[in-house]
């Protein structure tokens, strides 16, 4: 078996390339195995790397050295290859993905923590052909995930407060609405939202959790559409939004268990973040993906630690 630690020396606030070669190198050298190191060079690097290493047909576990992005383009690599599987080291900004561990992610600092650990199957969110292990979030949640690594770079902001920066900047300057035409399952609705977000995570922007009852291997993806509403009710709102308390509000806020979802829009792009990736198309074609992601991790890792039922009569289907 091959371990290949994929370095993105951009991640975080400082260049953790040495560091990780470091770690790399002790692995090896305790457990007598095949490792490498290879450092991204360019936004899709991870992802072509992973695929490669995929292809090549030997067993390979990666580790993704980075932040959300990294960990993003890892999996798009890997997913749907049964010889690869994937993990990542947290190095980035906000590390939304590792939250959905709970207590133990902590532990995935340490690759002595990982290199034997037991395999998950993940399932993804397919956003136009490109998956999301987290949340694919349209609207204007995705504008401030947009401007966060902006806002980032500016001292003693960290991961969550980057996000606050930014979401104060969106609110204040830009537009809560966008005219959207949304068919879930089929079913057609028209109107201004604010956002849209899919989620088979539970974590983004630095923290926040909009959907609380979201699971990364049952089969379903959890969507929750907010209409648009004045800034002073949006504002109230975000409190409950951040803490998956949608439920609460819910002459604001639904969620829905569709299976394809497509977001359309007339008059201008929709920006999406995928993982804290974001792109931009009129149309949003979203489904749950039938490729897995191999993932591994510390012995008795469950990505679903954080999970919270959503109470029986809250459930929306459709």
């Amino acid at each position: 078996m091959k371990h290949v630690f994929i370095i993105n020396p951009t991640a975080g606030k400082k260049n953790c390339t040495a560091e990780m070669m470091g770690i790399a190198r002790a692995l090896a050298s305790r457990h007598s195995l095949d490792v490498d190191c290879i450092l991204t060079k360019r936004p899709g690097h991870a992802m072509e790397t992973a695929r490669a290493l995929a292809e090549q047909g030997g067993e390979v576990r990666i580790y993704a050295c980075g932040g959300d992005g990294t960990v993003n383009e890892v999996a798009n690599g890997v997913a749907g290859w049964e010889n690869a599987a994937m993990t990542c080291i947290p190095v980035g900004t906000g590390n939304d993905f590792l939250k959905n561990f709970g207590d133990k992610a902590p532990l995935f600092s340490d690759p002595e923590n990982l290199w034997d650990g037991s395999r998950l199957a993940l399932d993804a969110i397919d956003c136009n052909g490109r998956l999301a292990l987290t949340v694919a979030c349209s609207g204007f949640d995705a504008q401030v995930a947009d401007d966060v690594h902006t806002c980032g770079r500016l001292p003693l902001l960290g991961g969550q407060g980057s996000y606050i920066l930014s979401l104060g900047v969106n609110f204040l300057l830009r537009s809560l609405g966008h005219r959207w035409t949304l068919t879930l399952d089929g079913e057609v609705m028209e109107g201004e939202y604010a956002l849209a977000a899919v989620c088979n995570g539970r974590y983004y922007g630095g923290g926040f959790m909009p959907v609380a009852e979201a699971r990364m291997d049952d089969g379903i993806i959890n969507t929750l559409v907010v209409e648009k509403v004045s800034r002073p009710t949006f504002l109230r709102f975000v409190g409950a939004y951040s803490r998956g308390l949608y439920h609460t509000l819910p002459q604001i806020a639904r969620c829905y268990t569709a299976r394809e979802i497509a977001i359309e829009s007339r008059d201008r792009d929709i920006v999406t973040c995928l993982d804290g990736e974001c792109v931009y198309n009129r149309r949003v074609d979203i489904r749950l993906s039938e490729k897995k992601v191999n993932f591994f991790g510390p012995a008795g890792c469950d990505p679903n630690a954080t999970f919270r039922p959503l109470p029986e009569k809250e459930k929306v289907t459709l």
